[in-house]
């Protein structure tokens, strides 16, 4: 069993966020964003985001509604996201755009792996790997960059008019390292978490199913924003990534 206040803790962190979440998707309902992917992106985002992620939608992510673009369309002018929004926040839209896409694959695949135990074997458990975890994180690379580029995609043929072949491949180019970068951040934070924390400190590890391992993900979500900034930060100035 875990400390009372570290379950109590988890709870409220989850709960949190489940709020948190469930105030952005009834405003990105109400009020839809230009880029049709960020009105997944902002909800889940809030998930592991919280607060923070609140104020962001609020302070910037309501400058690119379609209200907004229809407004300054009218008056001739450049839509406000694109001219009130400073440079760090679009990197962070940015991470965002490739993290949710993460968050989803994440959780599909750990829970996949817990309820179909066999799926570990197939990517290596008790062959190429002696702990079940790595086994399962080879299944949530494959599951959040597939969901990455699918998001990446459908932010960047829309602006850019491209075909589907030079979209893909600009959805790649974008979208890969960031997604390296994302998923190292949160695999060295759940293995700090899980073997040193959980395991060395309190005596066992937590389970799916458990409220501890989701606070867990939780922040190691975060880990992921801050390990994928720098380079969200080149792939931005650079071109290859979309402003947002």
């Amino acid at each position: 069993m875990f400390p009372t206040w570290l379950h109590v803790l988890s709870i409220a962190a989850l709960l949190l966020g489940a709020a948190c979440s469930l105030l952005l998707s009834m405003q990105v309902i109400r009020h839809p964003q230009h880029m049709t992917v960020m009105n997944v992106v902002w909800p889940v985002s809030a998930l592991f985001g919280t607060l923070a992620v609140v104020w962001a939608y609020y302070r910037y992510g309501r400058l690119a509604t379609m209200e907004a673009h229809h407004h300054a369309e009218e008056r001739g002018e450049k839509p406000p996201n694109m001219t009130k929004t400073p440079f760090p926040v679009m990197v962070g839209k940015g991470a965002l755009h490739c993290g949710s896409g993460c968050m989803l694959g994440d959780v599909a695949a750990e829970w996949l792996a817990f309820l179909v135990p066999a799926v570990a074997i197939w990517f290596g458990w008790q062959s190429l790997f002696s702990e079940k975890m790595y086994a399962v994180w080879v299944l949530d690379f494959l599951f959040a960059f597939g969901l990455g580029i699918v998001f990446q995609y459908y932010a960047i043929v829309p602006m850019r008019g491209l075909s589907p072949g030079k979209g893909l491949v600009a959805a790649l180019k974008a979208d890969t390292l960031s997604l390296i970068a994302w998923q190292v951040g949160m695999y060295g934070f759940m293995a700090f978490v899980q073997l040193y924390l959980y395991q060395h400190l309190l005596g066992h590890r937590a389970e799916v199913n458990t409220v501890e391992f989701w606070f867990a993900m939780q922040l190691a979500m975060v880990a992921g924003f801050l390990t994928s900034y720098p380079v969200n930060w080149w792939l931005v100035s650079s071109g290859i990534k979309e402003k947002m």
